[in-house]
């Protein structure tokens, strides 16, 4: 069993291009022996934004603190603390905070060799 505290876990910018004012802490990763899901805590900051994307892995969310809006490129819904959502592989997927002065969010993902940086990696 592993036990921790989300605080004690390094926070990172999110590199990924376009994304502004976001952060990243990997909580669950292979690093700690975990082989199938990885659990990430996003930080979206006010006026921040990650742009819409796809990938081939299906994604868990859960929104903790802030509100926030999702979008698909097609339809934009607002969320909020305790509202969660199942993106599908291959779904263009969106995350944008104009309003609140953190838009916090867990995040599970499977753990494939190309979605797990290396320093995640055990």
């Amino acid at each position: 069993m592993f036990v921790s505290h989300y605080q004690d876990v390094e926070e990172k910018e999110v590199t990924m291009e376009g994304v502004e004012n976001t952060t990243i802490r990997w909580l669950i990763s292979p690093k700690i022996g975990a082989k199938n899901f990885a659990m990430r805590y996003f930080v979206i900051k006010k006026g921040g934004k990650i742009p819409i994307h796809q990938h081939d892995w299906e994604h868990e969310i859960f929104i903790v603190k802030g509100e926030g809006y999702i979008t698909n490129g097609r339809k934009t819904i607002k969320v909020v603390p305790g509202s969660f959502l199942y993106v599908p592989p291959n779904e263009p997927h969106a995350y944008e905070n104009p309003e609140s002065e953190t838009f916090e969010f867990l995040c599970l993902i499977p753990v494939k060799e190309e979605n797990v940086p290396p320093e995640e990696k055990d």
